[in-house]
């Protein structure tokens, strides 16, 4: 998997001589913050039944269980890593449209 470094975790990466070491009380309360934000929480949800069977559909076709992808979506969509696919296809039309008007 390759993976990129946003701005702030290169800058962090740049500067990683100049960071202490916490000690081991204010580690474990760190921890424990970021382990009480990832815990997961059951919740009931109603859903049209087309839609339920278009999500387990589109589950199985990624080979994973429906629950997993629609708490994939949800976070992507709170995250602001959701992103439309026609938005995308739409300004890549621009950008090309805008490359070809360049040359003219």
């Amino acid at each position: 998997m390759n993976l990129k470094l946003d701005k702030k975790e290169k800058e962090i990466e740049d500067n990683i001589s100049s960071y202490k070491q916490v000690d081991t009380a204010k580690r474990n309360l760190i921890e424990g913050i970021i382990d009480k934000a990832n815990e997961k929480k059951s919740i009931s949800l109603r859903l049209k039944n087309n839609d339920l069977e278009q999500l387990k559909r589109r589950a199985d076709t990624e080979g994973l269980p429906y629950q997993t992808l629609l708490s994939s979506i949800i976070h992507k969509f709170v995250s602001d890593q959701l992103v439309d696919k026609r938005s995308i296809l739409k300004s890549i039309e621009i950008l090309k449209a805008s490359e070809v008007s360049r040359f003219l």
